[in-house]
């Protein structure tokens, strides 16, 4: 349904950086919203991130990247202990395989050591190897950082939206802008459900932040699209590293890594190609061959036989090679928050503060007087899990709740429960339900528990399976009535 409504900000954008923007704005006492144009929260860029928390070795001195990949790197224990997100702080190796590379890594150490990167260290071989007996035997030298972790991405923009919205900020998904006009006082938004009009419009709109910027007449930056392929590995390899193990960079990425999840996992990759299209989301053999070969040079125990999903991703890079976060030369009411490419994720946070301060400094300096929201509230209640209980809590769970004895998931061990908990927090595609609660990512990849999961979304939605999609519009995974397949 179409309609209108006023607002003090407005944010563009609904993955880790425009939640973590919409959850710092609620600290304030002001009308506020965020639009996202895909169906569910994170289903851009922020889906396919790698989940690394960096450290912040690898950015210039000087720069945006750096400043804030450190500041939000400090921020993210307590950030993910308020939103019960999963994060472990594993640290982060960078390693060379000769003798000829070492002057490298301390060209790396001395750069992170001027960013302010607590802890870093160099070490010798034998040293690398007591720390991860499955390194290559040819590893010569590595710089650890210890400050450095993995997130689960999609889960953390999840939760930053809904401690958004509990905190007051309207979330509007499903809601793609079609038309921007501005004025002297304010921004009008014309979308696909309706107009919005605000004082102020924050621009976090990923792959398409130059194409919003341009509808208020903004030319000064372009987005570059940097696509890039990963592929995860079954949790049985889950164990061979410890810790993300980085190469000495290329020139246009941090290079090819081995990654433990926050689940679990082992993820590989990813590769980096600049593309033309924004939409192009296909894994290649080539990619994978090209990966496999890379990694499997750096840590031993990698097998083909382990891999059980491969995704692509697109990282929003821009002409200038730093993040963009400032008030466009175009138009005094908007803000971009652009070219957020790595470290974005690690960034975020640190990001969601300074678009805050220069909000609240914006309105201050137009004579509105801006206070601090009395009730906000950082926290957002613990989920119970299945996968983490005792079997006292289990039993405990199940005399409240006798869906937590339903398994659903195998793989991931997800309780009907929670699936029912992730429809009741917003859940209203297969993927939303997959991103909130794992089912459907373990080694079957949803081959047993997707039908089980389509019939528990039609009970608690009210809908026919048919109208049950992966991930939206265009993405429908029974075309037809078919109540004899569940």
């Amino acid at each position: 349904m179409a309609f209108a409504k006023e607002y003090d900000v407005v944010i563009i954008g609904g993955g880790v950086v425009g939640t973590a923007i919409a959850r710092s704005i609620a600290k304030l006492n002001l009308r506020s919203a965020l639009l996202e144009k895909n169906m569910e929260i994170a289903f851009g860029t922020t889906k396919a991130n790698s989940g690394i928390v960096h450290a912040g070795f690898h950015s210039q001195p000087d720069t945006l990247k750096a400043k804030l990949c450190v500041e939000g790197n400090k921020m993210y224990p307590t950030l993910c202990q308020d939103l019960d997100v999963p994060f472990l702080q594993n640290g982060l190796l960078m390693v060379s395989y000769q003798k000829s590379d070492e002057a490298n890594l301390k060209e790396y150490l001395s750069q992170g050591e001027k960013n302010g990167v607590p802890d870093l260290k160099i070490l010798d071989r034998d040293e690398l190897l007591a720390l991860e007996p499955n390194l290559a035997n040819n590893v010569s030298a590595g710089l650890l950082a210890p400050s450095g972790g993995i997130v689960s991405p999609f889960e953390l923009a999840i939760a930053q939206s809904e401690n958004a919205q509990t905190n007051g900020v309207d979330i509007v998904c499903d809601c793609s802008v079609n038309d921007l006009t501005s004025t002297k006082d304010s921004v009008t938004i014309s979308t696909t459900k309706g107009q919005f009009q605000t004082k102020i419009i924050i621009n976090a709109a990923g792959l398409f932040a130059d194409n919003i910027a341009r509808l208020l007449g903004d030319d000064s930056f372009r987005i570059k699209p940097r696509k890039g392929e990963e592929y995860l590995l079954d949790k049985r390899v889950g164990n061979l590293v410890s810790r993300t193990i980085f190469p000495l960079p290329t020139p246009n990425s941090k290079g090819i890594l081995v990654i433990p999840t926050a689940h679990g996992n082992l993820m590989l990759g990813p590769t980096a190609n600049e593309i033309t299209a924004r939409d192009e989301f296909s894994t290649t053999a080539l990619g994978w061959e090209k990966i496999y070969n890379f990694c499997q040079k750096m840590v031993t125990g990698i097998e083909k036989r382990d891999l059980i999903a491969s995704f692509a991703g697109i990282r929003a890079a821009s002409d200038r090679g730093d993040f963009i976060i400032e008030f466009s030369p175009s138009c005094e009411r908007l803000i971009n928050v652009a070219g957020i490419e790595s470290p974005g994720l690690t960034a975020a946070p640190a990001i969601g503060e300074m678009v805050l301060k220069m909000v609240r400094e914006k309105l201050t300096a137009e004579g509105i007087t801006v206070l601090d929201n009395p009730n906000f509230n950082p926290v957002l209640p613990k989920r119970l899990r299945l996968s983490q209980m005792s079997g006292t809590e289990l039993d405990a769970a199940i005399s409240k709740d006798k869906r937590f004895a339903h398994v659903i998931c195998r793989c991931e061990l997800v309780s009907e429960a929670e699936i029912v908990e992730a429809i009741k927090r917003g859940a209203r595609t297969l993927d939303g339900v997959k991103l909130r609660t794992r089912a459907g990512m373990g080694r079957c990849q949803g081959g047993f528990c997707t039908p089980k999961i389509l019939k528990i979304m039609s009970r608690e939605l009210n809908i026919p399976v048919s109208e049950i999609t992966k991930r939206g519009n265009g993405s429908k995974l029974i075309p037809y009535t078919a109540k004899e397949l569940l």
